[in-house]
């Protein structure tokens, strides 16, 4: 069991905690450091916010990608009571806290969920509580906390931003408000200002012991300053759409590979149709599909990328919309992965570079072991709870052009981040 010590006593434990490694740095003994998210499903706000599809994704994968791809824990752990939040965190890597009806009642305080974890777990020192709601944290926002916690003494660190408002007093109408930080005769330009540090609820890092004791922030604490555009907060709805926008400019979509996707395979039922088998009078059948489809494939194919279809039935339909296009169908597949590997390995790709979305049960295991692996907002529940990308759109509806869209937007970033 690794050691504890109380928040006073800091720096005399921390030095029995710690020794020296060859280049004469101090690092941990044995210390153990969690990232803790808080979860519960009864949020007022947003109902289940915390799965709830932000540009794509679940809401709590964009912290627990960039908590994970950080490297710096020892365990990455979500606390909840809700079912579905539990199988979406697992999904996405992390391991699952139940934790009581008392901790996740409405008033219940964040650190009363963050001691109810601590008592169960003792073998964790240093604790690392990420709010689900900061989609744009990136793993570097995540490192230097954690530096400054295991080798820099400190007991708490948290996430600020800098602000540039001016602040007057509040009062009752009619009274004369005053300035609280500026000379209104000498009002600074903004760079003349430093402006002040505001926390912006990101995070909250410390001590097992100073959390124990009932603080968040104590002992000697630290900040660290977050710029703006990754300074994103949810609570309502307007909310929602503004952190929609910013992540898609802002956020952390993982760890791009140079090369991109090179691969992207729809599954015909469900994607590209809405599901439904129309008949016409005289007993002939027929499909819609959606032109605004046809516009995105063919985006990604000016973009180098193979695209192929996928079906399970034998519909010449699908193979007529396949040659409108001019891209490979595999009708009346029943083993869908088989025929994604023959491509795979005939295209020499590895499984990051694919990406594929499906709808049902047949193309779950494909959806959950490609690179980008999507499906439509109406596809079966497990297919949604494992997609790396949800559409807002119906099968049938746009939701291969929403798919497509995300596709080229992730390859966007791989280039861009790869040309620094």
């Amino acid at each position: 069991m690794a050691k504890k010590f109380k928040a006073e006593e800091n720096h005399k434990q921390i030095d029995m905690m710690m020794e020296v490694d060859a280049g004469g740095e101090k690092v941990p003994k044995n210390a153990h450091f969690a990232c803790l998210i808080l979860a519960r499903g009864g949020s007022k706000g947003i109902k289940l916010k915390n799965i709830k599809p932000l540009a794509g994704q679940p809401l709590i994968s964009w912290v627990l990608r960039a908590a994970i791809d950080s490297g710096v824990f020892d365990s990455v752990w979500v606390s909840t009571d809700h079912d579905d939040i539990a199988r979406v965190s697992k999904e996405w890597g992390a391991q699952v806290f139940r934790r009581s009806a008392h901790s996740a009642r409405d008033t219940a305080t964040s650190l009363e969920g963050v001691q109810e974890f601590l008592h169960a777990h003792p073998e964790i020192d240093f604790v690392g509580q990420i709010q689900c709601t900061a989609p744009c944290l990136h793993p570097w926002h995540i490192q230097g906390p954690v530096r400054m916690l295991r080798y820099e003494e400190f007991d708490s660190v948290f996430a600020v931003v800098r602000s540039h408002s001016f602040r007057w007093q509040e009062v009752p109408k009619g009274e004369i408000t005053k300035p609280l930080n500026l000379d209104p005769g000498k009002r600074p330009r903004r760079q003349d200002w430093d402006g002040e540090l505001f926390e912006n609820g990101s995070f909250y890092f410390a001590t097992r012991q100073l959390l124990l004791d009932g603080y968040f922030q104590g002992g000697k604490v630290g900040y660290f300053e977050m710029a703006p555009e990754y300074s994103v907060d949810i609570d309502t709805d307007i909310d929602w759409i503004i952190a929609e926008q910013r992540v898609i400019k802002f956020g952390y979509f993982g760890k791009i590979k140079p090369q991109g996707v090179k691969l992207v395979v729809f599954s015909v039922e469900g994607v590209l149709t809405d599901n439904q088998v129309y008949y016409t009078a005289d007993g002939k059948d027929f499909q819609s599909y959606n032109h605004t489809d046809i516009i995105g494939i063919k985006e990604l194919i000016k973009k180098d990328v193979h695209v192929k279809l996928i079906s399970s039935e034998d519909n010449q339909l699908h193979q007529r919309f396949a040659d409108r296009i001019g891209i490979e169908i595999v009708l009346n597949c029943q083993e869908k992965f088989v025929q994604m590997e023959k491509w795979r390995e005939d295209l020499g790709l590895d499984m990051n570079q694919v990406a594929f979305m499906g709808s049902d049960m047949p193309d779950l295991e494909c959806v959950k072991l490609y690179g980008i692996g999507g499906s439509p907002k109406d596809a079966q529940h497990d297919v949604v709870t494992c997609s790396g990308f949800v559409s807002k759109l119906d099968g049938g509806r746009g939701a291969a052009r929403d798919f497509c869209n995300h596709v080229l937007m992730v390859m966007q970033k791989a280039k861009s981040v790869n040309s620094l």
